[in-house]
């Protein structure tokens, strides 16, 4: 009788928010690609099995944190690349795994990892594809579109703003996103303000002082599924250097978007840029600071409503999707 032959595994580390997701996509597709014979398990919050979902990519979802060693069962993983960070953390942690291969970003805590030496600033999604790259697996770091929703075929008369960021440095002032909610809402268009449970009371803000309809502050109301689904068909989503900016990127839907201490060329749309706005002063700052970044205070109101006709004025709206 010829002995049972194990399927190899293939362990990706990503534990991280939104956005980060959204920039990992074309690594994780990359490694699809390139290893379709492995069972392939991503560690990273529960949550991310709605985003693997949507994405149409094909992996489990392992809850971990990135900093702590996954809580793997059975023989460990033939490859684990390491996704999260140029560690050394994130790296020991994959480490005691004792994966047949690492792939990580060098570093002087880790010699025993040969991998490229860290690229610096550079879009994140170049950092994760250029690291596959080392190892000689083709990576686009464009290939970030995902299918469109069942049901999101036709873009409604829906602008999603969404007024919070994770932190204070990256939230333009709510009484700005109002103005620019009160006109969209005189141009006709029905205006959702989201955001999380936390963002509540923000999003309530945002609608009572734009005047928007009973009902029109959905933050901590819809879930993750609903929210990629609301961007998915919206006309136009208004926020900040956030999450979900990203997710407009990878549904293709139209999107004005403020960057404060930030630059757009590391956390910007690296396609379809004709239907994405990304305004920024200019000026860096520390993105994790408890004040409103300077730079994005000088963005006013006008040049954001500027740009919002602008995208709202096409008369063609993008369908682009990726194929699966």
């Amino acid at each position: 009788m010829s002995p049972v032959t194990r399927s190899p595994r293939l362990l990706a580390v990503r534990a991280l928010g939104l956005g980060d997701f959204v920039t990992a996509v074309p690594a994780l597709r990359a490694l699809e690609r390139a290893r379709p014979d492995h069972v392939r398990v991503l560690a990273g919050p529960g949550w991310y099995r709605d985003l693997v979902r949507s994405a149409g990519l094909g992996w489990r979802v392992l809850p971990a944190d990135a900093l702590r060693t996954p809580e793997w069962e059975g023989p460990a993983p033939d490859l684990a690349v390491n996704l999260h960070g140029r560690g050394p953390q994130s790296t020991v942690a994959v480490e005691a795994l004792g994966p047949g291969e690492l792939w990580g970003y060098a570093h002087p805590d880790v010699p025993w990892v040969q991998g490229p030496p860290w690229p610096g600033t550079i879009h994140d999604s170049r950092v994760w594809c250029g690291l596959l790259e080392y190892h000689g697996v083709p990576a686009d770091p464009e290939d970030v579109r995902w299918p469109r929703p069942v049901g999101t075929s036709d873009r409604d008369d829906t602008v999603v703003v969404h007024p919070g960021a994770a932190s204070a440095s990256r939230r333009w002032p709510p009484e700005r996103f109002a103005q620019v909610a009160r006109r969209l809402q005189n141009r006709g268009f029905r205006v959702l303000v989201t955001g999380s449970s936390g963002e509540r009371a923000l999003a309530e803000r945002v609608a009572a002082e734009a005047g928007l309809r009973s009902g029109s502050a959905v933050a901590g109301r819809t879930g993750l599924r609903l929210l990629l689904h609301l961007v998915a068909r919206a006309r136009l989503l208004v926020c900040g250097d956030t999450g979900v900016a990203h997710v407009a990127t990878a549904c293709v839907t139209p999107s004005v978007r403020l960057h404060g201490p930030v630059s757009p060329a590391l956390w910007g749309p690296l396609v379809d840029t004709d239907v994405h706005s990304c305004l920024w002063s200019g000026r860096r700052g520390d993105p994790h600071a408890d004040r409103l970044d300077p730079g994005l205070a000088e963005l006013a109101v006008d040049a954001v409503w500027q740009e919002c006709e602008r995208l709202l004025g096409r008369r063609q709206f993008p369908t682009k999707a990726h194929q699966v």
